[in-house]
């Protein structure tokens, strides 16, 4: 069920999309079909279907955030190629304005 011309040319506007007639033609079949299938979809019998976000159930996976003992600075830095300053020193890849 294609959609008519004066709908594509409106959708085409509120997307600032500039299309082709050959374009127009085709966006005229596919959104019809997107409609199709949005009236399927509406059709269906979802009582007593709860709504969900998700279509699994979904749990934080994350581990708890503990303090935990971790490297000194000076062993940070013991590997770097330069370090500046208790800091890793990287080149400039910036440009300073004038």
């Amino acid at each position: 069920m294609p959609i008519d011309r004066a709908a594509v040319d409106h959708v085409a506007r509120l997307a600032r999309l500039d299309l082709s007639e050959q374009e127009r033609r085709r966006m005229s079949d596919e959104l019809g079909k997107i409609l199709e299938h949005a009236e399927r979809i509406q059709a269906l019998a979802l009582d007593g279907v709860e709504p969900t976000s998700h279509a699994v159930a979904i749990r934080n996976v994350m581990r708890p955030d503990e303090a935990r003992p971790s490297l000194t600075q000076e062993e940070a830095l013991s590997n770097a190629p330069v370090a500046e300053g208790g800091r890793f020193s990287v080149p400039r890849i910036l440009e300073e304005e004038e």
